[in-house]
């Protein structure tokens, strides 16, 4: 069997074999995700469920306006329609554009394979099941397959598992049996960072893991995101209000009125049943009316626009949201379910701390520099350092960098006259070296401490400090790395494993290697803590590194228990009722399979949570997918990009943290414009129905309603999404997914302040009734204007609802508002100056529009007088 394995990685695929083996298992490439098309994506927007009550209003409108011959109402609620979706298709596309060009992925990076007994370069996408290719240090394996050779091979699977070095072999005594992947496979995506290899392709395309991973993380998830719901519900409130005021109406007024026509008048012929149908169709009308009156047109708009313009802000600050709804979301989360690798740690190894002989310091450099075999890249100022080899040599040569060494120059001076390299088996590196510091041979180790130290004349009291240290280091789980050397007399052999062998040699020290947390996580994980919201670590590293993580980030604290972490082993073997028991409580998941982090968040939210994924390796795309918010990094992998909702391209946890701000002040921004909206319309529509039992015509035209509804429903909208985010939503708890998006609070609001201005209002129309019928043109104009100002003064009350800040303590907040109420004053003073017949409007002088501004202003100032007082029955 050896004997052909062999015979097959000299010889390879024939050209026949090649062509038979992609006929049956296809090519090495992925899938792409099906984008939706630009109809498809505008389609969408229909979904909205406001939307979807505005096109049943829109529909009614446009009966009576081919009844009445007046379209004005039915235009103003389609270009509502129009504007909202459009503004949405318009933001989503873009973003998705931005993000194609972000994430574009070639597939002809060239591989060497071994084919008609040649080693040759073939592009990725052409490699097929059975093909043998050679895996050097720095490629990216190019398919899932088995080795048929591992020489001192390590991987970096940071992209599937978390895990930044895997050792590779074929010698089935030394398997990993702890590892996510068998010991002797290699998968595609990850990358060889030390030794060499020859592999057999197994799987490719959409059959390797990476596949299988994108596929699921290409899946439609049918969760509903959070303001969906609410305004779902809305939506149903307002329709059953609206149609069950319209019935009652329609109903009692057509029988009143039918009652006494029939009491009346004998039905001999069609003239009767015209009159009939004339009551009929009078009190239709007046209830359709009524239904468009209770529909907010302006809240797409302002949902549309908040998100839209958070969209824009975001990605001033780095963040590319790609799904409009996901700005909002993340007010709502309630578990951040966080990768290790990338996300809370630099995704670099660094060394950490280190136990050295402070005498030997150009010793330890030259040792350093010339028993290794990686180099350092050279990166632009600001960015991530970084380089080629070994990921643990590497962060050696950057600590040697910044003691402000040369390491390139060092190599070069010591003549390099032979070398062992590093093998899981020997767990050592060395190499022998004409030293210039000594002007002698040198013989350099480093590698596991144990073996070092055992190849060194130690004390007992040496020994006894080094293995303390290497406890306190390990208990941190970090890497460890012991260095010594030995002078070599000239008559010597140069044979690296025979010197080492004999012993002897000079211990130089310990240094202790981690991949570091990112400076600003600590602070972003206690931020997301105290708002209410859990974190837990999903990884595929060790249970040690990743409790340690857990640790220093503050997640982990030292009154938690084994019921707080998991492994993706254990995990897999609960029943859904034994983990539904857990996975609130849990903290971390070590060894976790892209399926386990899956698995959780749709346990999660099987338990009512708002979950959160943040990742940046394809083992997270499946998760990122099925959560409601998935937050991938910009330096991720394509397929963890392609499932987020939200790319972080500073890769930043902190923002996170800040996103959450944004998006529970976006909530607020949108609860405000509800109540804002909702005050409107309950004035309108009582005022409508009262206006039928007192026997008046409507007192505001439908042009004029189209302003109020329409035009000043899109000034308020911007004005209120233009609210800059609070710092103070963060000590607020997260609201429950099934909390209403109307409080109690908002419900009082709408009816109390609604009904003060009923009275006024109606205080006028009776007024209006009794005046001469030459003054009632003049009359009317002022109860227009008087209507608007009220809305206009309650504007600002409305800015600041659910807070007791006077309005005048934000001067950005100031300024915005300012800016549209200068606005709306304008529309108002032009209509009423120029709109004539069409606005049934005469000009008013100067006095009158004094008396009204300053009289409904008072609206204000009542608003200011209570936020006072509240303030000050706070601080006492």
């Amino acid at each position: 069997m050896a004997q052909k394995k062999q015979e097959t990685a000299l010889t390879g695929l024939s050209d026949k074999e090649v062509l038979s083996s992609r006929e049956k298992h296809g090519n090495n490439q992925l899938t792409p995700p099906q984008r939706p098309s630009m109809w498809k994506l505008y389609w969408e927007k229909f979904r909205d469920p406001v939307i979807r009550v505005l096109l049943v209003a829109a529909f009614f409108s446009l009966i009576i306006a081919i009844i009445e011959n007046e379209y004005a109402e039915t235009i103003g609620i389609f270009f509502a329609i129009f504007l909202a979706t459009g503004i949405g298709f318009y933001f989503e596309y873009d973003a998705n554009k931005k993000f194609d060009l972000l994430n574009a992925v070639g597939e002809e990076t060239p591989v060497t394979a071994i084919r008609n007994r040649k080693i040759k370069e073939i592009p990725r996408k052409e490699i097929v099941v059975g093909d043998i290719v050679v895996l050097n240090t720095g490629e990216e394996i190019p398919a899932d397959g088995i080795l048929l050779e591992a020489i001192s091979l390590q991987v970096n699977e940071s992209s599937l598992t978390g895990e930044l070095i895997v050792s590779k072999t074929i010698q089935e005594e030394l398997f990993d049996k702890e590892a996510t992947y068998p010991s002797n496979e290699v998968m595609r995506g990850t990358t060889v960072v030390d030794g060499h290899g020859i592999m057999r392709v197994e799987r490719v395309g959409d059959s390797t893991e990476i596949g299988k991973v994108a596929h699921q993380a290409t899946e439609q998830s049918e969760e509903e995101t959070p303001l969906n719901i609410q305004l779902t519900r809305l939506a149903r409130f307002i329709g059953k209000i609206g149609f069950t005021i319209a019935t009652l109406t329609f109903v009692v007024f057509t029988a009143k009125d039918l009652y006494g026509y029939l009491n009346a008048n004998h039905i001999t012929d069609w003239h009767e049943w015209m009159a009939i149908a004339r009551i009929i169709l009078k009190y239709f009308m007046m209830a359709v009316t009524l239904i468009v009156v209770a529909v907010p047109e302006g809240l797409p708009m302002s949902v549309t626009l908040s998100l839209a313009l958070n969209m824009r802000r975001m990605l001033r600050t780095n963040n590319l949201v790609r799904k409009m709804h996901a700005c909002e979301t993340m007010g709502a989360i309630t578990v951040i379910c966080t990768d290790k690798t990338g996300t809370l740690t630099q995704n670099l190894m660094q060394v950490h701390e280190s136990r050295l002989k402070s005498e030997d310091t150009d010793l330890i450099a030259e040792s350093i520099s010339a028993n290794s075999t990686a180099f350092l890249e050279e990166t632009e100022e600001g960015k991530k350092p970084s380089g080629v080899g070994n990921p643990t040599e590497i962060a050696l040569l950057l600590w040697l960098n910044e003691q402000g060494k040369n390491y390139l120059e060092l190599r070069e001076n010591a003549e390099v006259i032979d070398q062992l390299t590093f093998s899981t088996e020997r767990k050592y590196m060395a190499t022998l070296v004409n030293s210039p510091i000594l002007q002698k041979k040198v013989l350099y180790i480093k590698g596991a401490p144990e073996i070092v130290m055992g190849k060194c004349n130690l004390s007992i009291e040496d020994t006894n400090n080094y293995e303390a240290d290497l406890l306190h280091f390990q208990n941190k789980a970090m890497r460890t790395l012991g260095l010594a050397y030995k002078i070599i007399p000239e008559d010597a052999g140069n044979d690296c494993a025979e010197l080492v062998n004999n012993g002897n040699m000079t211990f130089l020290g310990i240094m202790a290697i981690s991949d570091p947390i990112r400076p600003d996580v600590p602070e972003a994980v206690q931020k997301c803590q105290s708002a209410g919201i859990g974190v837990k670590i999903v990884t595929g590293d060790t249970p040690g590194t990743a409790t340690e993580i857990a640790r220093q980030i503050g997640l982990w604290k030292p009154e938690d228990t084994e019921r707080n972490r998991i492994t993706g082993v254990e995990f897999a073997a609960l029943s859904d009722e034994e983990a539904l028991d857990r996975v609130l409580d849990l903290k971390v998941m070590s060894r976790a399979r892209p399926m386990d982090k899956q698995r959780l968040v749709q346990l999660l939210q099987q338990k009512g949570a708002v979950v959160a994924v943040t990742g940046d390796g394809t083992n997270d795309a499946p998760a990122l997918n099925h959560a409601q918010v998935g937050l991938s990094m910009g330096t991720g992998t394509s397929v963890a990009k392609e499932a987020s909702d939200i790319t972080l391209l500073d890769d930043s946890f902190h923002s996170i943290a800040t996103a959450v701000m944004w998006g529970r002040s976006l909530y607020k921004n949108i609860q405000r414009f509800i109540v804002f909206q909702l005050t409107i319309n309950v004035v309108a529509l009582v005022s409508v129905l009262l206006g039928a039992f007192f026997g008046t015509e409507l007192p505001l035209t439908v042009t004029q309603m189209l302003w109020v509804n329409l035009i000043m429903d899109t000034f308020a909208a911007m004005a209120l999404a233009s609210i800059p985010p609070s710092a103070d939503v963060m000590n607020e708890k997260p609201r429950k997914a099934d909390d209403f998006i109307i409080t109690p609070a908002m419900r009082k609001h709408i009816i109390g302040v609604g009904f003060c201005f009923l009275a006024i209002l109606m205080t006028l129309i009776i007024f209006i009734k009794q005046i001469p019928a030459e003054s009632t043109g003049q009359a009317l104009t002022q109860f227009f204007t008087i209507f608007v100002m009220l809305q206009f003064w309650n504007l600002f009350n409305a800015s600041v609802f659910g807070t007791n800040h006077s309005v005048f303590k934000d001067s950005r907040h100031a300024f915005g508002m300012l800016v549209v109420a200068v606005i709306i004053l304008v529309g108002q003073i032009l209509i009423v100056e120029f709109g004539g017949k069409v606005f049934r409007t005469e000009p008013m002088d100067l006095i009158t529009w004094i008396y009204i501004i300053a009289g409904t202003s008072s609206v204000l100032w009542i608003g200011e007088i209570f936020r006072w007082i509240k303030r000050i029955q706070k601080k006492d």
